[in-house]
C-alpha cells in the first residue's frame, strides 16, 4: 500500500523542485511515480488540431518518483513520515508519526 494518494498535499524533498509543495492529481503505482499539481513542469511543443484551438508551446506536469515526495502534514505544517494503524474497526488508517493525528 502506497502511503501517498490521489488528492494529497505533498511536499518535493529532491531534486530540482524541492521545496514545492502541491496536490497530487495521480499516481502511477506501476513506475512509483505520481502527477503533482504545478509540480516538475516541462515544455511540450502541442500543434494546432483544430480551428479553435492554439497551438505553441506549452508548460504541462511530468510525474515525479514518489521517493522524492513526502505528505504534508496540515496539523505540524511541515512534511511528515507516514505510519499505519488498525483501527478497532478493523480499519487501516494513515498517521503522521510526528504528532500521532490521522491524516
Amino acid at each position: 500500500m502506497l502511503k501517498i494518494k490521489k488528492g494529497d498535499m505533498i511536499q518535493v524533498t529532491k531534486g530540482k523542485d524541492a521545496g514545492k509543495k502541491g496536490k497530487v492529481l495521480e499516481i502511477f503505482t506501476a513506475k512509483n511515480k505520481a502527477l503533482v499539481q504545478g509540480v516538475n513542469l516541462v515544455k511540450k511543443h502541442k500543434r494546432q488540431t483544430r480551428q479553435d484551438q492554439q497551438g505553441g508551446i506549452i508548460s504541462m506536469e511530468a510525474p515525479i518518483s514518489t521517493a522524492n515526495l513526502m505528505l504534508f502534514c496540515s496539523h505540524c505544517s511541515r512534511p511528515a513520515r507516514v505510519g499505519f494503524k488498525l483501527e478497532k474497526d478493523k480499519a487501516k488508517t494513515r498517521f503522521c508519526k510526528a504528532c500521532k493525528e490521522v491524516i
